[in-house]
């Protein structure tokens, strides 16, 4: 059963819904402004695409939970779980701006600008001190804790951010106009291993 949190409904409905909302680890609080919906068996595109492993168990588990895993052998990343319990969707947490806590936010990440502390999905989980451990974190209870609020009027959507598979799909979604919103980047084209074509 969900928890008290309730994500539970169809996950490109409730992406848009995450944006505004607050996501708070301890003395540092992120207001998000951009998101990524990911629906599971449904979308080459997902962890969760060819079914259950250890990574992504927490995906078909209850909605509101915060699934979280490592990427590029260096950085966390972290998704709230959506839908009805099994289908395995959830929305990554791409980018936000520090509300609170700003001052250990900068310590964290000291090279970067305000506007940059959060400004990408690596970079918020950083920011925020949110790391492997938190994976299956209910996000009504804590220690990480999500408060929804009232999303922007002005909501931008367009492709997910450096993917292949399913990347025509517009389910990237953000507040218009927010600074904090991260770049767009293509996924960058396979290099063939095939041996060029040098005619016969």
């Amino acid at each position: 059963m969900p928890g008290s949190l309730d994500l539970s409904g169809p996950v490109l409905e409730q992406a848009p819904r995450l944006l505004n909302a607050v996501l708070r680890h301890g003395d540092v609080a992120v207001r998000l402004t951009e998101v990524e919906a990911y629906d599971g068996a449904n979308d080459p595109g997902s962890h969760a695409f060819r079914g259950p492993t250890r990574r992504n168990a927490v995906m078909f588990g209850p909605s509101g939970r915060l699934y979280c895993y490592f990427t590029y052998g260096m950085h966390v990343c972290c998704n709230v779980v959506c839908g009805p319990e099994g289908t395995a969707s959830a929305v990554l947490l791409r980018a936000g701006e520090v509300v609170d806590g700003i001052e250990l936010a900068r310590e964290r990440r000291p090279r970067s600008s305000d506007r940059d502390l959060a400004r990408g999905p690596a970079r918020l989980c950083n920011a925020l001190g949110i790391t492997l451990e938190h994976d299956g974190t209910d996000l009504a209870a804590g220690p990480v804790t999500l408060t929804l609020d009232t999303p922007p009027a002005d909501v931008s959507t367009g492709p997910r951010v450096g993917l292949r598979a399913a990347a025509d799909h517009p389910w990237r979604f953000w507040a218009t106009g927010e600074p904090t919103v991260s770049a767009y980047r293509p996924a960058s084209p396979l290099r063939s291993r095939r041996r060029p074509d040098l005619g016969t």
